[in-house]
């Protein structure tokens, strides 16, 4: 019986050490994407940080993406079409 005990116990933590040790893909943000797409089409890209906030300003012809980043962790985004 004790025998079994040690085999379970043995698989359980080779089992978690496994799981444990997969590298989580995580999926890129809106943020993310939002910043790559404008880098692709070319636009000036302009970062500003103050007191822990950050901004982010992005502009082509017929764009302009504002993103500001908070201290406590809030995201906003705008997105102006020049037409």
């Amino acid at each position: 019986m004790k025998k079994v005990t040690l085999i379970i116990l043995s698989a359980v933590f080779i089992a978690a050490s496994f799981t444990s040790c997969r590298e989580n893909k995580e999926e890129a943000t809106e943020e993310e994407v939002i910043i790559q797409e404008m880098q692709d089409e070319g636009a000036d890209v302009k970062i500003k940080e103050d007191d822990g906030d950050t901004k982010i300003k992005m502009e082509t012809d017929e764009k302009e993406v504002k993103i500001k980043k908070e201290e406590d962790g809030d995201t906003k985004i705008k997105v102006d079409e020049n037409n």
